[in-house]
């Protein structure tokens, strides 16, 4: 176990350095200037070419590229152009919004999904299987960037019952939270009557049911159980997509998360901040995704983790 953690970190520090590298260099290629989003397009040339020196920005490329993994081995991920001040200390006050609205949409799509995954296993190829399967596909169908100025337009500003946007109060959380978790828990919920049917054809199965156990019993303790396992990778997935920041969502509610931080500092030409907020993505995901793959073992201990 101690070698796959090991091998496990391993992975994870080079993902990081190909994201961070391949944002520095993507990131130098997109057309505009930090100056000159600062200063403006009148600003003298001496006004700028004194601020582009005190950045930094008039080193050669591969200097700047040098210095930024230099502050990357003192966990130092530089300062911001925009609001001089330390990248970290930014991501520290964004990363909390963004796990509070992660977790109420992935508990949300849960609540939805495992219920609603199983009666249509149950029901395969009645209404009810076919209303849980039109709720799937619709909820895929549906965008979040359609989706959440809909909630907006009916719940904020016909009805008035929860704000337009921001995070000033607890009811603040409920469209995001609906907005993301909708369409998580119809994709989970289709993952999850699939795998239940896949098992409810087994030996084991049978064998519960000529012991006299009931219908209900049979799919709680044994099916669902032994489905988790491909449920469990694209719960990992997603969740890893809802860490990092889901930017349409948070933009449309004007959500102070990472995903808002990143569209933000993409646009304003803040490089540090890109970088911190594209390094701090790139974890999260390789460490939901190795907090899966080790979580197998405690779901199903034949999968081989070597």
């Amino acid at each position: 176990m101690l070698r796959l953690v090991a091998v496990r970190l391993s992975a994870m520090l080079l993902v990081m350095l190909g994201a961070c590298t391949l944002v520095f260099l993507l990131i130098h290629l997109v057309p505009g200037d930090p100056v000159d989003a600062m200063l403006g397009e009148t600003a003298r040339a001496a006004d700028r070419a004194a601020l582009r020196a005190a950045m930094g920005l008039d080193a050669p490329l591969w200097q700047q590229y040098l210095d930024y993994l230099g502050g990357l081995t003192q966990l130092d991920l530089g300062d911001s152009l925009r609001e001089q001040r330390p990248v970290a200390s930014i991501l520290a006050e964004r990363l909390p919004p963004t796990l509070l609205l992660a977790a109420a949409s992935l508990m949300l799509a849960l609540t939805i999904a495992i219920p609603l995954g199983v009666l249509a296993a149950r029901h395969q190829h009645r209404l009810l299987d076919r209303l849980a399967m039109g709720f799937s596909l619709l909820g895929v169908a549906v965008p979040n960037f359609w989706l959440g100025p809909l909630l907006i337009l009916v719940f904020s500003l016909w009805l008035g019952w929860t704000p337009v946007s921001g995070m000033q109060q607890p009811t603040s959380l409920i469209l995001p939270a609906i907005t993301l978790g909708t369409s998580l828990a119809a994709v989970l919920a289709r993952m999850v009557r699939n795998s239940v049917l896949e098992v409810l054809g087994d030996d084991y199965i049978r064998t519960a049911r000529a012991k006299g156990l009931s219908e209900g019993a049979v799919v709680r303790r044994h099916a669902l159980r032994n489905a988790w396992l491909p449920v469990l990778t694209l719960v990992g997935l997603q969740l890893g997509a809802l860490l990092s920041g889901a930017v349409i969502t948070e933009t449309v509610f004007a959500w102070p998360g990472v995903g808002s931080l990143m569209v933000e500092a993409i646009q304003a030409r803040d490089f540090p901040v890109v970088q911190g907020t594209v390094l701090l993505i790139a974890a999260l995901y390789v460490l939901v995704n190795t907090a899966t793959d080790l979580a197998y073992a405690a779901i199903d201990p034949r999968v081989s983790l070597r």
